[in-house]
């Protein structure tokens, strides 16, 4: 609560009254202990969010297989609240994030585990407006490698068309031997000032 303190006194010579004002503010939220460092306080915030939703938390006997049968490949930004954006429930679909949400060797290794060993169908390609993959290019594995002596193996995956990174990421997953069923995929650009979907030939 806050609270706000006041008192007086005459400033001798001048007929003036200066009033001097004490206000105590506590925060809704526990300030940080300064000493802590950023990482440490937002995970021990985490673990003590859990606590209390564990105290709630119900299980409903869902299946690891996805009720929608289907895999969304998107960009990790904070910006995307997939499951707001596309209607989904919990246990509605796979949801498979990485930088510039590209389709890269690993996202291929989810994909086959998500068709193949646990019944997913569809495949939802979503990148959005604004993505920092947008101003990266090939020399941030160098500027890498200058730092710490090694180079990365992965790619950046860095582009300036949006919609052609679209396209691409759409014939890798259908043009993959390890993916079954290629036959539903399709490709979107996330609007991230509107929330509007586009979607990509």
């Amino acid at each position: 609560m806050d609270s706000i303190t006041a008192r007086g006194r005459p400033h001798h010579g001048t007929g003036i009254r200066i009033t001097f004002v004490t206000m105590t503010v506590t925060p809704d939220r526990p300030v940080p202990n300064a000493a802590a460092s950023p990482s440490s306080g937002i995970i021990d915030r985490f673990v003590a969010s859990n606590r209390e939703y564990a105290v709630e938390f119900r299980d409903g006997g869902m299946d690891a297989r996805p009720v929608q049968k289907v895999a969304v490949v998107a960009c990790m930004d904070a910006r995307l609240d997939l499951f707001a954006a596309l209607g989904l429930e919990l246990g509605d679909a796979h949801i498979i994030r990485n930088a510039g949400g590209v389709v890269t060797d690993d996202t291929i290794r989810s994909l086959t585990i998500s068709q193949r060993a646990l019944g997913t169908r569809s495949v939802v390609l979503i990148h959005h407006t604004g993505c920092g993959l947008l101003g990266l290019t090939e020399d941030f594995r160098r500027e890498l490698e200058a730092e710490v002596g090694q180079r990365p193996q992965w790619a950046v995956e860095a582009f300036v068309d949006l919609d052609g990174d679209v396209r691409q990421s759409m014939q890798r997953v259908r043009t993959s031997p390890f993916v079954p069923h290629t036959d539903d995929v399709r490709g979107f650009v996330f609007d991230v000032h509107t929330g509007l979907l586009r979607e990509i030939d």
